[in-house]
């Protein structure tokens, strides 16, 4: 059963449009089934009906004829009860509908089996036969099996693998694709695919500039592989013996063929650009290979991607073209890196799509501290399609439409242009305290980790940096920087900003963010190593960070060093006995510094229960609830499967911060919350009301959280507190809070436009 079933979910997940895709599960289950009959019915929610699609034992002529309405049938039942359904007689069951267009009246045996797609019911499987009697259960786990594998395969299909599908699908206003929402705002733009060369089927179509220079760049890339390959077959001669070296006369002899070259031209010369026409060209062989009885046969599959990726590696080393970005870009990926972000000019930015991620992924936290709208965990982006063409992001609602009519323009551009006029507006708050109406001042400070940060947090009316992310400058290279380099960049951070406080938190790598020259694998990240426990087995990288700061700070004194990962109190003590020997070291060697401030994130619950204890060995407390939201709830927030369930608003998380801010008042120990939660204005009353010292965000959130402290007074914001204390879901939570924010005036800090 698993080599059938991986046979069928490889053919699919290769298959070039959604039609062949439907074609080869109807056909492959019917013969893995032995069944007479196999179909495939698709929900279209705009109908209410179960359209066939395909069929191998109906007539083919009922294809798209044969429309089931969700209130009859078998095929509506089995959607309906989203379970199984196995039954000797079809006929004889009062839900039976009988479609006379479909020749179906041979049969009796029925089974049936939903295709859901996170919750949802994309389809029914049926299959039949013409005895009266039910199938065997085997039959059912097979099919069930089936369902569940193929329905990640049939909904990226239905999105993105259907050309026909997909114009269809641009028409509809209404049909917006949905994610999570990763960074507040609206953009405009148009879609720039970002895409890893290690992956040459995630490579876009896009229409071609110049045939002639794609023809000869891709002989040129063709022409070096070739070279390559006689170069490591000649090194290795002595080696391996030659019936292994055989493979690279394998690979030569695919790069002198004309199905993979001529093929290739072609399609470049037919208007595809040199790398979407090598993509096209090797999913055609992967598909012929993967396709074969023989499992040796079967395997050369790897081998053409190989050579696939191979050429593909040379040819993005040489084309300009591709490298080019169009004003208003909106990058489009798979994953986007941090690195990614980076390349692309600041000017020409205007938003972020991913098919993975969440509020907390580290590209959305990087997007909101540029001020860039984002939208993350896209399930089915229909990536290869999207390239070059017209983009809207909805941050707020976490949705994006590609190529949307000119009436959803309209109202985007709208919503944008209202946009605009709030930034205006509250930017006559940056010179005013974070003041509640009865006089309580709460510190709100910046998160960063770009020194471009400096001057719009300065600007926003910042009163420093709570957190600045000292890995995102670690991301960008190649190597790990050393100590003078480290230097000259806290000095550009320190220095603009004394006397205000400025927090450098210690390196902090790992989990969802990996350096290219020092890379962590590991099954579970979230998990393993990282944090301070990276940088305290490598002391050697902590002390050289530890001495930059330090003597960043010589003249300025405003330094603040914060702890990251903190899990117990060995790692805390260790991590400031390694402190003082940095200071102690720089004092020896002539430097006039002052001990800066130490701080401990607690972001994993064993720190929750031990609070008291770290307040007394530290002199502030910052809050990091991204990984606590993550760690008390279980949810990797990465993981689009449960990213929806990941909500800092749940009740669990806000009791345990309001446990941490009393265990930290018992020795007056300041208490500041710098995860996302910090720049969300429907938390600031929340937090107010817990009486946090201090608030750390995103430059692009702090005028808006003011707004709301400048709104209430701390009574008020204890009474909202206790209130939803009471509330058991985090959705009610936020309902609640909703609609206090909207009842004073505040709703244009939660959706699209002023109001």
């Amino acid at each position: 059963m698993l080599d059938t079933l991986r046979r069928i979910v490889t053919e699919v997940s290769s298959a070039p449009n959604l039609d062949e895709a439907l074609v080869i599960i109807v056909h492959r289950i019917k013969q893995a089934m032995a069944a007479e009959a196999c179909s495939v019915f698709l929900t279209d929610l705009i109908q209410n009906e179960h359209v066939l699609m395909a069929t191998e034992g109906l007539k083919p002529e009922s294809v798209l004829m044969v429309r089931v309405g969700f209130d009859r049938g078998l095929v509506s039942l089995v959607a309906k009860r989203a379970e199984p359904l196995n039954i000797e007689n079809a006929k004889s069951h009062s839900e039976y509908c009988y479609f006379e267009e479909s020749g179906e009246d041979e049969f009796n045996g029925f089974l049936g089996v939903p295709i859901i797609h996170h919750r949802k019911v994309l389809g029914v499987i049926v299959v039949q036969q013409s005895a009266v009697k039910k199938f065997e259960e085997s039959n059912v786990t097979l099919l069930v099996t089936i369902a569940a594998q193929l329905a990640g395969a049939i909904a990226h299909a239905e999105v993105s693998g259907d050309i026909t599908s997909f114009q269809v699908l641009k028409s509809i206003d209404s049909r917006p694709l949905n994610g999570l929402p990763g960074a507040s705002g609206v953009a405009l733009g148009t879609a720039v695919v970002m895409f890893n060369t290690t992956d040459i089927m995630k490579i876009p179509d896009r229409p071609v500039d110049n045939p002639e220079e794609d023809i000869t760049l891709f002989l040129s890339a063709v022409d070096k592989v070739k070279n390559d390959i006689t170069d490591l077959s000649k090194r290795l001669e002595h080696v391996i013996p030659a019936e292994d070296r055989a493979l690279f006369d394998a690979y030569n002899l695919m790069l002198s063929s004309d199905t993979m070259i001529d093929a290739t031209v072609d399609r470049i010369k037919n208007g595809n650009w040199v790398e979407g026409a090598w993509r096209e060209t090797i999913e055609e062989h992967v598909k012929i290979f993967t396709e074969m009885e023989d499992p040796y046969l079967r395997e050369r599959a790897d081998d053409v991607r190989d050579l696939g990726l191979r050429v593909l590696t040379h040819i993005m080393d040489d084309d300009v073209a591709s490298k080019d970005i169009p004003d208003n870009a909106i990058i489009v990926g798979d994953t986007i890196s941090a690195s990614m972000l980076t390349d692309i000019p600041i000017e020409k930015l205007v938003g972020v799509i991913s098919s993975s991620g969440s509020l907390t992924s580290h590209v959305a936290i990087l997007a909101r501290a540029m001020n860039i709208p984002a939208v993350m965990g896209v399930v089915d982006l229909p990536i290869s399609l999207v390239d070059r063409v017209s983009t809207i992001v909805d941050g707020y609602n976490g949705c994006v439409y590609f190529s949307p009519s000119n009436s959803v323009q309209t109202e985007y551009q709208q919503l944008a242009n209202e946009e605009l006029e709030l930034s205006q507006d509250l930017q006559e708050l940056s010179g005013l305290p974070a003041e509640t109406q009865d006089g309580v001042r709460i510190h709100l400070y910046a998160n960063s980790g770009l020194t471009a940060d400096i001057q719009p947090m300065i600007n926003s009316g910042a009163e420093g940096i709570g957190l600045y992310r000292t890995e995102f400058p670690f991301m960008v290279r190649n190597s790990f920087p050393g100590e003078d380099e480290q230097y000259e960049i806290y000095k550009r951070v320190l220095k603009p900003l004394a006397p205000n406080p400025v927090t450098l938190r210690t390196l902090d790598i790992g989990g969802d963010k990996s350096l290219p020259y020092f890379p962590i694998k590991e099954e579970n990240p979230f998990l393993g190593w990282r944090g301070i426990r990276v940088t305290l087995d490598h002391p050697e990288i902590f002390l050289v960070q530890v001495r930059a700061m330090l003597r960043a700070s010589v003249g300025l004194n405003n330094l603040n060093i914060l702890l990251p990962m903190i899990s117990n109190l060995h790692e805390l003590d260790e991590a400031k006995a390694l402190i003082n020997q940095a200071y102690e070291e720089l004092i020896e060697e002539g430097e006039d510094i002052v001990f800066p401030k130490i701080g401990a994130m607690i972001e994993v619950p064993s720190a929750i229960f031990q609070a008291a204890e770290y307040a007394k060995r530290v002199d502030f407390i910052s809050i990091g609830t991204n990984d606590l939201t993550q760690y008390i709830l279980a949810i990797d927030r990465n993981n689009p499967n449960v990213a929806d369930l990941y909500d800092p608003f749940h009740p669990s998380v806000l009791m345990a911060l309001l446990q941490i801010v009393d265990a930290a008042r018992a020795t007056n120990t300041p208490v500041s919350v710098c995860g996302e939660l910090a720049g969300d204005p429907l938390a600031t009353l929340i937090l107010l009301g817990m009486e946090m010292d201090s608030l750390s965000m995103s430059s692009a959130s702090l005028l808006r959280v003011k707004w709301v402290i400048r709104n209430f007074t701390i009574l008020q914001a204890k009474k909202i507190l206790r209130e939803a204390l009471l509330l058991h879901e985090a959705k009610e939570i936020r309902e609640y809070l909703k609609n206090i924010l909207i009842g004073s005036g505040l709703g244009g800090l939660l959706r699209a436009g002023k109001s």
